[in-house]
């Protein structure tokens, strides 16, 4: 291992100095808002705030899964929060949130507006409300519910921890990334035992576990998170490919992938969605397969 000053943390740690690295400037040890700033609503009883990340990327594929199915009511407005602007700590973001993370969800189809954040939360809010995508018998209901919160519980260690300290950290440590990268390596051969033996995560259905899934580990293995593709190995998980790639052909996991995105190609991102129609201003390869 390399050799390194070695870090003697202090009796009583304290916020006086940046913490470098790409997320430096929007990283702070307190909550709440830095600015007033409300939020804009459309005219959909459902309004999203949200970024195109992975975890963004889960409710927009699930509100687009639910508009395929039929169900009308999830009509969307999708407003686009930059939280390397700092947008999350606006007041009218943190009523909605007091996490100050994308994506959060407000439904005014009620008589008391609802509002639901975290992005499984918000996947099972909807699942239950439109009764969709989460099944009702058991044991299908709990294999579906363990796996979604597998995802939750293990992608910070595949975000926070190795896409930090492999991709944006201000230097590179070998303890860390060795670290993070045996975990996630673990949790790539955790998900590709299970796809060996099951088309889904839950079981024969495509659930709302697939969905929460696949913007993190289907990006992964696909080469889209943090340039590590090479690095981890990933064309060895067979199994999460041809999960992946089945997931990646639906029409609706598409167009979902694509709102409020900012990176990739201009063909791949629809900063704002109010209407189906917005799809349509944008060039059909979209939907045609070109936004891998």
């Amino acid at each position: 291992m390399t050799d390194s000053p070695q870090y003697i943390p202090p009796k009583v740690w304290t916020w006086n100095k940046p913490s470098g690295g790409t997320f430096a400037s929007i990283n702070r040890p307190i909550a709440g808002a830095t600015h007033d700033r409300e939020l804009p609503v459309g005219r959909h009883p459902l309004q999203l705030y949200s970024l195109g990340t992975p975890n963004g990327q889960k409710v927009t594929i699930m509100l687009e899964e639910l508009l395929a199915l039929g169900h009308s009511g999830a009509e969307y407005d999708a407003w686009l929060i930059k939280i390397g602007d700092g947008d999350q700590f606006g007041s009218g973001f943190v009523a909605v949130n007091p996490n100050s993370k994308i994506p959060a969800l407000t439904d005014n189809s009620g008589p008391h507006p609802v509002r639901v954040f975290e992005s499984g939360s918000i996947l099972v809010y909807l699942a239950e409300k439109f009764e969709a995508l989460l099944p009702k018998d058991q044991p299908n209901r709990a294999e579906c519910l363990s796996w979604l919160f597998w995802q939750m519980g293990s992608a910070p260690y595949l975000g926070g921890g190795f896409g930090h300290f492999y991709a944006y950290a201000p230097t590179k440590i070998e303890y860390a990334i060795d670290r993070f990268a045996m975990e996630v390596k673990r949790q790539l051969d955790v998900l590709d035992r299970r796809l060996a033996d099951s088309e889904y995560l839950a079981g024969s259905d495509y659930t709302i576990a697939d969905i929460a899934v696949l913007p993190w580990y289907g990006g992964l293995v696909k080469g889209w998170q943090y340039g590590a593709g090479e690095f981890l190995s990933v064309q060895d998980y067979k199994n999460v490919h041809r999960w992946a790639d089945t997931l990646l052909a639906r029409p609706a996991v598409k167009r979902g992938r694509m709102v409020n995105r900012l990176s990739g190609e201009p063909f791949e991102q629809l900063h704002e969605r109010h209407e189906a129609s917005d799809f349509e201003t944008k060039t059909q390869d979209k939907i045609a397969g070109k936004d891998g």
